[in-house]
């Protein structure tokens, strides 16, 4: 039998087994409930009725009241008449009541009715006992048939609840455990449900399915191989040591040029977890310290370059942490499966970069001391004891002098950069006036500020502390920021300078009202040799890049701020001297 079938005839039996017992218990507790009302109705209201009337005799039938007490509930007897015999007796109590009144202390009178009012009680205590009988038949007949029905559903629900559940439930769970075994890759698990229904077309499917699982595993198997052998053979050719780690960050490879710069053998390290292979090698620990000191592990890390003994000298490696991530087939999160530290040989070009920093350190040394001979030269044109000059000569000093000085300014930024990427920056950081700092900044950019005719306006509080900082570098940053707005500024504009305290730092700011800088290229604005595309002013895109590398090596901060088409501000904070 179908299991729909099954579900729709237990349910629908229940069901009908349940209104019969509502059926059943409504008609019998309506019944009880006649039975109970009809004893109310017809004989309790007669002995309340009897009852006032023999309070009245007993208060004294002379009095008016109590005749007319008993008068009323007389009354209202004759109109509850529900018994055989009851008629009868309740016309002889009024005809009694009309001669009582007219002789109301005749003893014999009031004997006869006290007689005829107990026969009246006496009828209704018996009409009460015989309907209490029939009640309780009623009530006994509806318990009997009310348990057979209750007993009925009982029994077929408990039916239901024992076979029906395990009936569907437990080739459920048969179907479960194949289903978990077919998904570890137990292509030869099958199930059997041998009934015919939903079931059994359930398992012919599964095990077809299963069959053409196990076809395509066997014939798959070998390819698997290859491809393996083929990446490992990829790997361990690579120039570039690698190291796979899986979810429980246990090694489950690493490249011959990773066991080479690491001193170990693959049989060392197979299967073993990193963290014990690090206790007893420096390298090994040094190159998965990232991987722990993350929160989120499945996050890419890329280090700073590390020097390693490699190949008979002092190699560079830049180190990279790849988080290895699949999306298992029916699922919605993705799964970290494990982690591969890619070592990537960057010698080569730290050595071009160490010949480029010398190459321009050198040429920039050079570069000063004809320059400076130059601008000496220059200087004694510029002497009229030497000889007048002509306005055209004086015109050619004036071009050759602003070349010089451009000249100048260029080699000493490249001799800056060199001390950056050398790694060599001295600093000098003592106790300076914020104001000798804003002076010598302003100072040095005045004339090509009145060339311009852009004025400053310096807002600054009268009280500042003193400024840790090396002197001579925090004066270049702040003059190259000042300079640059006036580079970039429009003729008779303003240059806004300010220098506020927030919380520890003390905070210089250059604002201008220039063209502004796109919002695309803030975020590369402090790279080395930027330049925003398709700007015509000269420069060489190492000021800024210099700038942020000189305040960060004394504790500070840099920053941008830009409205595009409405000017710029550069910040940067530096610690001060607390008391």
């Amino acid at each position: 039998m179908k299991i729909k079938a099954k579900l729709f005839l237990g349910v629908g039996f229940l069901f009908a087994m349940i209104a019969l017992l509502t059926v059943v218990s409504v008609f019998y507790f309506n019944k009880l409930s006649a039975d109970t009302k009809n004893i109310l109705v017809a004989n309790y209201n007669s002995l309340d009725y009897l009852r006032k009337m023999q309070v009245a005799l007993d208060k004294n039938i002379a009095v008016p009241e109590n005749q007319t007490l008993f008068k009323d509930n007389l009354s209202l007897q004759q109109n509850n008449i529900t018994e055989t015999g009851e008629r009868d007796l309740t016309n002889n109590l009024t005809l009694l009541f009309s001669d009582l009144k007219r002789y109301p202390a005749d003893s014999l009178l009031l004997y006869k009715i006290r007689k005829n009012i107990s026969d009246i009680i006496l009828l209704n205590m018996q009409a009460i006992q015989r309907k209490h009988e029939v009640a309780k038949t009623t009530a006994e007949s509806s318990i009997l048939w009310i348990t057979i029905a209750g007993t009925i559903c009982l029994l077929f629900a408990l039916t239901m609840l024992f076979n029906l559940p395990g009936n569907i439930a437990n080739p459920i769970k048969e179907l479960t455990a194949s289903i978990k075994e077919i998904a570890a890759q137990n292509y030869s698990q099958r199930v059997h449900f041998d009934k015919h229904n939903e079931f059994g077309q359930l398992s012919i499917a599964f095990n077809t399915m299963a069959e053409k699982l196990e076809e395509y595993k066997a014939g798959n198997l070998e390819k698997l191989m290859i491809e393996k052998k083929r990446i490992e053979t990829l790997i361990n050719n690579m120039n570039d040591p690698v190291i796979g780690l899986d979810e429980n960050k246990n090694i489950l490879f690493m490249n011959d040029v990773a066991l080479k710069i690491t001193g170990l053998k693959a049989a060392q390290v197979t299967g073993k977890a990193v963290q014990d292979i690090s206790i007893h090698n420096d390298l090994i620990r040094m190159l998965v310290k990232d991987l722990f000191n993350v929160n989120e592990e499945d996050v890419k890390i890329k280090s700073l370059p590390v020097k390693i003994f490699a190949d008979n000298k002092e190699s560079y490696f830049e180190k990279e942490i790849i988080p290895i991530k699949i999306l298992p087939t029916g699922e919605k999160e993705e799964k970290q499966i494990g982690t591969v530290i890619l070592l990537q040989n960057i010698t080569s070009y730290k050595e071009l970069d160490f010949a480029k920093t010398n190459f321009i350190a050198t040429v920039s040394h050079e570069l000063k001391t004809p320059i400076s001979a130059i601008q000496m030269s220059l200087q004694l044109l510029e002497n009229i004891q030497v000889g007048k000059l002509n306005n055209e000569q004086q015109t050619l000093i004036e071009g050759i002098k602003e070349d010089a000085g451009r000249l100048l300014k260029i080699t000493g930024e490249l001799l800056n950069m060199t001390q950056v990427e050398t790694g060599t920056i001295q600093m000098n950081i003592l106790p300076s006036n914020v104001k000798d700092i804003i002076d010598d900044a302003i100072n040095a950019n005045r004339a090509a500020a009145d060339q311009k005719q852009i004025r400053f306006e310096i807002t600054a509080p009268d009280q500042l502390p003193k400024v840790l900082a090396d002197n001579e570098k925090a004066s270049w940053v702040l003059t190259n920021l000042i300079s640059n707005a006036i580079r970039y500024s429009y003729d008779n504009s303003v240059i806004y300078v300010a220098v506020n305290v927030e919380k520890d730092k003390i905070k210089f700011s250059v604002s201008d009202t220039g063209q502004g800088i796109p919002p695309q290229y803030l975020g590369k604005i402090f790279d080395r040799y930027f330049r925003i595309p398709g700007s015509k002013k000269e420069g060489t895109g190492l000021g800024l890049s210099i700038s942020k590398e000189f305040i960060e090596a004394q504790g500070g901060q840099i920053s941008v701020k830009s409205d595009f088409g409405a000017g710029s501000t550069f910040s940067f904070t530096l610690n001060y001297l607390q008391n």
